[in-house]
Protein backbone atom coordinates (compact mmCIF):
# COMPACT_ATOMS: atom_id res chain seq x y z
CA UNK A 1 0.00 0.00 0.00
CA UNK A 2 1.03 3.34 -0.70
CA UNK A 3 1.51 6.26 1.56
CA UNK A 4 -1.38 8.10 -0.64
CA UNK A 5 -3.65 4.72 -0.22
CA UNK A 6 -2.73 4.88 3.62
CA UNK A 7 -3.86 8.28 3.59
CA UNK A 8 -7.17 7.75 2.05
CA UNK A 9 -7.74 4.48 4.25
CA UNK A 10 -6.94 6.28 7.25
CA UNK A 11 -9.07 9.68 6.59
CA UNK A 12 -12.24 7.00 6.19
CA UNK A 13 -11.31 5.07 9.11
CA UNK A 14 -11.47 8.21 10.92
CA UNK A 15 -14.75 9.06 9.29
CA UNK A 16 -17.74 7.12 8.29
CA UNK A 17 -15.67 3.64 6.60
CA UNK A 18 -17.23 1.68 9.12
CA UNK A 19 -20.67 3.05 8.65
CA UNK A 20 -20.47 3.42 5.22
CA UNK A 21 -19.84 -0.06 4.94
CA UNK A 22 -22.46 -1.55 6.31
CA UNK A 23 -24.78 1.07 4.82
CA UNK A 24 -23.61 0.24 1.34
CA UNK A 25 -23.42 -3.76 1.86
CA UNK A 26 -26.93 -3.83 3.17
CA UNK A 27 -28.93 -0.92 2.18
CA UNK A 28 -26.78 -0.29 -0.99
CA UNK A 29 -26.08 3.68 -2.27
CA UNK A 30 -29.74 4.18 -2.53
CA UNK A 31 -29.59 4.15 1.26
CA UNK A 32 -27.77 7.77 1.21
CA UNK A 33 -29.59 10.55 2.69
CA UNK A 34 -29.60 14.51 1.33
CA UNK A 35 -29.11 17.39 3.40
CA UNK A 36 -30.21 19.73 0.43
CA UNK A 37 -31.96 22.47 1.16
CA UNK A 38 -34.51 24.88 -1.24
CA UNK A 39 -32.17 28.29 -1.25
CA UNK A 40 -33.44 31.36 -2.90
CA UNK A 41 -31.41 32.81 -5.89
CA UNK A 42 -29.54 36.06 -5.08
CA UNK A 43 -32.19 38.91 -5.09
CA UNK A 44 -32.15 40.58 -8.83
CA UNK A 45 -31.83 44.28 -6.75
CA UNK A 46 -28.67 43.27 -5.71
CA UNK A 47 -27.08 41.60 -8.56
CA UNK A 48 -23.08 41.74 -9.23
CA UNK A 49 -21.99 44.15 -11.85
CA UNK A 50 -21.12 43.10 -15.57
CA UNK A 51 -18.30 40.25 -15.56
CA UNK A 52 -15.14 41.70 -16.68
CA UNK A 53 -13.04 38.82 -17.53
CA UNK A 54 -13.62 35.39 -20.09
CA UNK A 55 -12.98 33.38 -16.69
CA UNK A 56 -13.19 34.37 -12.97
CA UNK A 57 -12.13 31.87 -10.03
CA UNK A 58 -13.91 31.18 -6.56
CA UNK A 59 -12.72 29.71 -3.64
CA UNK A 60 -14.76 27.66 -1.16
CA UNK A 61 -14.80 25.46 1.77
CA UNK A 62 -17.78 22.89 2.82
CA UNK A 63 -16.13 19.79 4.54
CA UNK A 64 -14.41 17.38 2.69
CA UNK A 65 -13.01 18.52 -0.38
CA UNK A 66 -14.20 15.65 -2.51
CA UNK A 67 -17.42 16.02 -2.66
CA UNK A 68 -17.08 20.11 -3.37
CA UNK A 69 -14.77 19.30 -6.20
CA UNK A 70 -17.27 16.66 -7.40
CA UNK A 71 -20.60 18.60 -7.24
CA UNK A 72 -18.69 21.17 -8.91
CA UNK A 73 -17.15 19.73 -11.94
CA UNK A 74 -20.93 18.56 -12.41
CA UNK A 75 -21.82 22.27 -13.44
CA UNK A 76 -22.20 23.62 -16.46
CA UNK A 77 -19.70 27.13 -17.31
CA UNK A 78 -17.04 25.61 -14.78
CA UNK A 79 -13.74 24.93 -16.52
CA UNK A 80 -11.73 23.71 -13.67
CA UNK A 81 -12.64 22.59 -10.07
CA UNK A 82 -9.41 21.93 -8.07
CA UNK A 83 -9.05 20.16 -4.29
CA UNK A 84 -6.59 22.23 -2.12
CA UNK A 85 -6.22 24.03 0.68
CA UNK A 86 -6.78 28.07 2.06
CA UNK A 87 -6.59 30.32 5.03
CA UNK A 88 -3.48 29.19 6.28
CA UNK A 89 0.16 29.43 5.10
CA UNK A 90 2.12 27.61 2.27
CA UNK A 91 4.11 25.61 4.05
CA UNK A 92 1.39 24.14 6.23
CA UNK A 93 -0.29 23.60 3.10
CA UNK A 94 0.17 19.86 3.40
CA UNK A 95 -2.84 16.92 4.09
CA UNK A 96 -0.92 15.94 7.21
CA UNK A 97 -0.35 18.89 8.66
CA UNK A 98 -3.79 20.44 7.75
CA UNK A 99 -5.30 17.19 9.25
CA UNK A 100 -4.65 18.18 12.70
CA UNK A 101 -6.67 21.58 12.85
CA UNK A 102 -4.10 23.90 13.74
CA UNK A 103 -2.82 25.20 10.86
CA UNK A 104 -5.66 27.81 10.12
CA UNK A 105 -6.18 25.71 6.66
CA UNK A 106 -9.50 24.56 5.71
CA UNK A 107 -10.09 22.10 2.94
CA UNK A 108 -11.14 23.67 -0.27
CA UNK A 109 -11.73 24.01 -4.12
CA UNK A 110 -10.86 26.41 -6.51
CA UNK A 111 -13.51 27.17 -9.41
CA UNK A 112 -12.76 28.78 -12.40
CA UNK A 113 -15.94 29.18 -14.18
CA UNK A 114 -17.16 31.33 -17.25
CA UNK A 115 -19.08 34.50 -15.60
CA UNK A 116 -20.91 34.40 -18.64
CA UNK A 117 -22.51 30.90 -18.04
CA UNK A 118 -22.97 31.46 -14.64
CA UNK A 119 -22.66 34.04 -11.61
CA UNK A 120 -20.69 33.83 -8.46
CA UNK A 121 -24.08 34.36 -7.04
CA UNK A 122 -25.35 31.25 -8.64
CA UNK A 123 -22.10 29.22 -7.53
CA UNK A 124 -22.83 30.21 -3.76
CA UNK A 125 -26.65 29.01 -4.40
CA UNK A 126 -25.64 25.62 -5.52
CA UNK A 127 -22.65 26.11 -2.08
CA UNK A 128 -25.67 26.81 -0.06
CA UNK A 129 -28.00 24.52 -1.63
CA UNK A 130 -26.65 21.19 -2.51
CA UNK A 131 -22.96 20.78 -1.51
CA UNK A 132 -22.91 20.91 2.36
CA UNK A 133 -24.74 22.71 5.12
CA UNK A 134 -23.79 26.06 6.23
CA UNK A 135 -24.96 26.02 9.49
CA UNK A 136 -22.46 23.26 10.67
CA UNK A 137 -19.54 24.92 12.63
CA UNK A 138 -16.47 23.25 12.19
CA UNK A 139 -17.49 20.27 10.84
CA UNK A 140 -19.51 18.64 7.86
CA UNK A 141 -21.25 15.22 8.23
CA UNK A 142 -18.33 12.86 9.73
CA UNK A 143 -15.79 14.97 9.65
CA UNK A 144 -14.88 17.69 12.23
CA UNK A 145 -12.52 19.99 13.02
CA UNK A 146 -11.77 23.72 11.54
CA UNK A 147 -10.65 22.25 8.44
CA UNK A 148 -13.72 21.28 7.93
CA UNK A 149 -15.67 24.47 8.19
CA UNK A 150 -17.86 26.38 5.69
CA UNK A 151 -15.97 29.42 4.69
CA UNK A 152 -15.91 31.85 1.50
CA UNK A 153 -12.83 33.04 0.56
CA UNK A 154 -13.10 35.36 -1.97
CA UNK A 155 -11.07 36.64 -4.76
CA UNK A 156 -11.95 40.20 -4.77
CA UNK A 157 -14.01 42.86 -2.76
CA UNK A 158 -16.79 42.35 -5.25
CA UNK A 159 -17.07 38.29 -4.47
CA UNK A 160 -17.04 39.38 -0.28
CA UNK A 161 -19.80 41.63 -0.29
CA UNK A 162 -22.03 38.82 -2.76
CA UNK A 163 -21.48 36.80 -0.13
CA UNK A 164 -21.93 38.95 2.81
CA UNK A 165 -25.23 39.99 1.19
CA UNK A 166 -26.29 36.51 0.23
CA UNK A 167 -25.88 34.89 3.72
CA UNK A 168 -28.25 38.20 4.75
CA UNK A 169 -30.73 37.58 2.35
CA UNK A 170 -30.54 33.64 3.26
CA UNK A 171 -31.10 34.35 6.99
CA UNK A 172 -33.54 36.58 6.45
CA UNK A 173 -36.00 34.16 4.14
CA UNK A 174 -35.29 32.15 7.20
CA UNK A 175 -34.07 29.03 5.15
CA UNK A 176 -32.20 27.36 8.15
CA UNK A 177 -33.76 26.49 11.13
CA UNK A 178 -30.43 27.43 12.84
CA UNK A 179 -27.71 30.53 12.21
CA UNK A 180 -25.61 30.41 8.98
CA UNK A 181 -21.95 29.37 10.06
CA UNK A 182 -20.02 30.25 6.92
CA UNK A 183 -17.70 32.72 7.36
CA UNK A 184 -15.66 34.76 4.43
CA UNK A 185 -12.15 35.31 4.72
CA UNK A 186 -10.42 37.86 1.74
CA UNK A 187 -7.08 37.70 1.83
CA UNK A 188 -6.29 33.88 2.03
CA UNK A 189 -4.31 32.23 -0.56
CA UNK A 190 -5.38 28.90 -2.40
CA UNK A 191 -2.71 25.74 -2.36
CA UNK A 192 -3.60 22.66 -4.50
CA UNK A 193 -3.68 19.51 -2.91
CA UNK A 194 -1.91 16.90 -3.49
CA UNK A 195 -2.69 14.27 -6.27
CA UNK A 196 -4.26 11.75 -5.23
CA UNK A 197 -6.92 13.91 -3.74
CA UNK A 198 -8.07 15.27 -7.40
CA UNK A 199 -10.74 13.89 -8.96
CA UNK A 200 -11.34 11.43 -5.93
CA UNK A 201 -15.30 11.66 -6.31
CA UNK A 202 -15.33 10.31 -9.72
CA UNK A 203 -12.30 8.01 -9.66
CA UNK A 204 -14.07 6.23 -7.09
CA UNK A 205 -17.61 5.97 -7.27
CA UNK A 206 -18.67 2.95 -4.97
CA UNK A 207 -15.67 3.92 -2.16
CA UNK A 208 -18.03 3.89 0.96
CA UNK A 209 -17.48 7.62 1.90
CA UNK A 210 -18.68 8.56 -1.48
CA UNK A 211 -21.32 6.94 -1.42
CA UNK A 212 -22.47 7.96 2.07
CA UNK A 213 -21.45 11.61 2.00
CA UNK A 214 -21.07 12.74 -1.56
CA UNK A 215 -23.21 11.00 -4.58
CA UNK A 216 -26.54 12.12 -2.98
CA UNK A 217 -25.24 15.63 -3.72
CA UNK A 218 -24.70 15.37 -7.61
CA UNK A 219 -27.86 13.49 -7.49
CA UNK A 220 -29.10 17.29 -5.84
CA UNK A 221 -27.37 18.94 -8.22
CA UNK A 222 -29.56 17.40 -11.01
CA UNK A 223 -32.42 17.34 -9.60
CA UNK A 224 -32.39 20.94 -8.33
CA UNK A 225 -30.56 22.43 -10.89
CA UNK A 226 -30.87 20.73 -14.18
CA UNK A 227 -30.35 23.59 -16.20
CA UNK A 228 -26.52 24.09 -14.64
CA UNK A 229 -26.44 20.29 -14.50
CA UNK A 230 -23.39 18.59 -16.89
CA UNK A 231 -23.10 14.85 -17.17
CA UNK A 232 -19.36 14.40 -17.82
CA UNK A 233 -17.25 15.90 -15.00
CA UNK A 234 -14.59 18.53 -15.99
CA UNK A 235 -11.59 16.49 -14.57
CA UNK A 236 -8.21 17.48 -13.19
CA UNK A 237 -6.24 14.36 -14.77
CA UNK A 238 -7.83 15.30 -18.24
CA UNK A 239 -4.89 18.41 -18.21
CA UNK A 240 -2.52 18.23 -20.80
CA UNK A 241 0.76 17.27 -19.49
CA UNK A 242 2.56 19.99 -17.74
CA UNK A 243 -0.56 22.03 -17.11
CA UNK A 244 -0.43 23.64 -13.96
CA UNK A 245 -2.91 23.31 -11.44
Amino acid sequence: MDQSTQKVVRRSLLGTLVFAGIAAVFAGPTSASSDAHVVPPFAASATATKPAGDTEVAVLAGGCFWGVQGVFQHVKGVSSAVSGYAGGEKKTAEYEMVGTGSTGHAESVQITFDPRQISYARILQIYFSVVHDPTQVNRQGPDSGTQYRSAIFPTNDEQARIARDYIAQITKAGVFSTPIATRIEPGKSFYPAEAYHQDFLTLNPHYPYIVINDLPKIDDLKKMYPDLYRAEPVLVKARKAGQSL
